[in-house]
């Protein structure tokens, strides 16, 4: 079983989603990406974060929506 690259519990920032084995929610990378800003910039902001987690949350995301679409 792989380990989670986003979890939620009522104990870690009161359930909102966060990047696994930090405080950072996951709406923040949704943030700065709205805001045009890079991955590279969330990743130096929030240090805590890996690359691979910010990827593998993408790719899940994408995937979610090419089967919401289909």
């Amino acid at each position: 079983m792989e380990k989670p690259f986003i979890v939620s519990s009522p104990d870690v920032m009161g359930g909102t989603p966060v990047f696994a084995g930090t405080r950072v929610p996951v709406q923040t990378l949704l943030e700065y990406l709205e805001g045009d800003r890079s991955i590279k910039d969330f990743l130096e902001e929030f240090p805590t974060v890996t690359r691979e987690q910010v990827v593998a949350f993408l790719e899940e995301a994408k995937e979610l929506m090419i089967e919401t679409v289909s």
